[in-house]
């Protein structure tokens, strides 16, 4: 909070006073982050909407662990999955169940975008050097596949 408030030219004090804790602010930030994702419609595919969150973590540093943290202590108030749970129910999953599918699809979002990010700031500090990829296209949507296929199996059954 120090450092923040060093780069803004505040007292740490000013930013408690606008956040009660670091938490808070981590999850402002990715409040503010997630605010970028597309507005979800029904018949926006589940494949879109996995990977316009993964390009909307990809534009910010960081951005798939600080969203991860303030999803964890549940003080996020954008809720990545919101999208995807509306498309499964537009289909016609059951709210928990579609709930528990558009968390699995978050978590396998939140931790390839958070290699892909780790892999990005090691290879700009030298400690992975080329031809190391940082972006893995193929695996993510590789991983995606598995994941809309397992769940058209389930809303099959």
């Amino acid at each position: 909070m120090r450092r923040i408030a060093d780069v803004l030219g505040v007292q740490a004090a000013a930013i408690y006073w606008h956040f009660a804790n670091k938490q808070t602010l981590i999850a402002a930030v990715g409040d503010a982050i997630l605010a970028d994702q597309a507005d979800w419609g029904d018949s926006m595919a589940l494949e879109e909407w996995a990977r316009d969150l993964r390009d909307v973590l990809l534009r910010h540093r960081d951005a798939a662990e600080l969203v991860a943290a303030s999803l964890a202590v549940g003080l996020c108030e954008h809720a990545p999955e919101v999208g995807a749970v509306a498309i499964l129910e537009a289909q016609g999953w059951q709210p928990d169940d579609a709930g528990h599918a558009a968390s699995a699809m978050v978590h396998f979002i939140l931790g390839h975008v958070m290699q892909e990010q780790t892999r990005q700031n090691l290879l700009a500090v030298g400690v992975l050097a080329p031809p190391t990829e940082a972006i893995d296209e193929d695996g993510f949507e590789f991983g995606l596949q598995i994941l809309v296929s397992g769940a058209r199996a389930l809303a099959a059954r």
